[in-house]
């Protein structure tokens, strides 16, 4: 097995790292101060061509994989921006791989080159107030009406609705006793995000304050029928394209995240000279950060072989989750590693662990709680009795 990336790769990280060099920590601090969301940083990844990385060539993008998504994602997490740069602009990336891989041809040549030119935020609405994790039991219902579907219902924890004109939204056609496997009878409609008919209500956080995430209150949305994705009842199915570079392209955040981190404080530990030496000579510095450093690496390998599983449309659920997974943890502790090293320093805002401290916590709750993942894990790949 080849772990070298290819020139092609190397290339890809050259060129986003020479991009957000652009957009240095205080560009991300202010953003974060004023909640608010970092539109030259969008405009210039898509300028760049990079919100169309693993879209096919033929409607707009480099026709690549989530690989190569991966790297670009990483980059971006870890240039300072952490959590906020990513999530301005991953869902453009990741959330439209339903419609690439299950979208007629005439949506496809509708929407994607909208995507590719950062002309078309999208949002990813899934999750609702009373389900959670639980999709299956979603209420947001599809009734057909004509040519439309008219959707009611709440979604929850929906990044950039304020931004977005569209989003990929998860209906139930069919009532949940009325099907016979709790993954049927959902639909997936890239619907428009239409303000007579969805209310926004944004939820302040405990971090990444420069991406919205909101409440989304349906009523009566008309959709049209030609806006639903990979057929009435096999939106789970769908979904699912969506899910797993989900999981992968976080992992790859968190990673990034994670060895900024480490940078910072290894830095810090380097230059601040206590009882007359680096404190990075001191072992209670040193081997926490090393071991830190040692998580990161081995999430990344699981990372990429999650990616390379996806990209050969080979199953790859289980390693997706575990990347999650793995990589979460692994830049939560890093992160909150630099924050100790750094001390009270680590506590002020212009030294910037404290901020990515905070937005990489996320990565352990979203898209999918750690906990859920062992789940996962636990039943489809150790074949222990389901738990919940």
């Amino acid at each position: 097995m080849d772990f070298e990336l290819t020139e092609a790769q190397q290339e890809i990280v050259r060129q986003v790292r020479t991009l957000t060099e652009k957009f240095p920590d205080e560009y991300w601090r202010e953003k974060d101060a004023r909640a608010e969301f970092p539109h030259d940083f969008y405009a210039e990844v898509a300028r760049g061509g990079w919100l169309g990385v693993a879209i096919p060539e033929q409607y707009g993008g480099s026709g690549l994989g989530i690989t190569e998504a991966a790297l670009v994602m990483r980059e971006v997490a870890g240039s300072g921006g952490a959590m906020a740069a990513a999530s301005s602009i991953h869902l453009s990336i990741f959330g439209v791989s339903p419609l690439v891989f299950h979208g007629t041809e005439e949506q496809k040549r509708r929407f994607l080159p909208e995507v590719v030119a950062g002309t078309l935020h999208v949002a990813f609405a899934v999750t609702e107030p009373d389900a959670g994790n639980d999709i299956t039991h979603i209420k947001t219902a599809a009734r057909r009406d004509g040519d439309d579907y008219v959707i009611n219902g709440r979604k929850v924890f929906t990044t950039k609705a304020r931004e977005a004109k569209r989003m990929l939204l998860l209906t139930r056609t069919t009532p949940f006793e009325k099907v016979s496997k709790k993954t049927d009878g959902m639909s997936l409609f890239f619907a428009e995000l239409d303000p007579a008919a969805v209310e926004v209500r944004e939820l302040h956080k405990l971090g990444r304050a420069a991406v919205d995430t909101n409440m989304l209150f349906i009523d009566g949305l008309r959709v049209p029928a030609s806006d639903l994705v990979g057929g009435e009842g096999r939106g789970f199915h769908c979904l699912l394209d969506g899910l797993n570079p989900e999981r992968i392209l976080v992992a790859a955040e968190a990673i990034g995240i994670g060895r900024t981190a480490v940078a910072r404080a290894v830095r810090y530990a380097k230059e601040r000279i206590v009882f007359g030496r680096p404190i990075g000579q001191n072992q209670a510095i040193a081997h926490p950060l090393a071991d830190a450093y040692s998580k990161l690496e081995a999430a990344e390998m699981l990372m990429l072989k999650a990616a390379w599983l996806f990209d050969h449309r080979k199953p790859c659920g289980p390693e997706a989750n575990m990347a999650k997974l793995r990589a979460a943890d692994a830049a939560f502790e890093a992160c909150d590693r630099a924050v100790q090293t750094l001390g009270g320093y680590g506590y002020v805002r212009e030294y910037d662990v404290e901020r990515y401290f905070r937005e990489c916590r996320l990565l352990k709750i979203a898209p999918v709680s750690q906990e859920m993942v062992l789940n996962s894990i636990s039943e489809h790949v150790l074949g222990l009795p389901r738990s919940y």
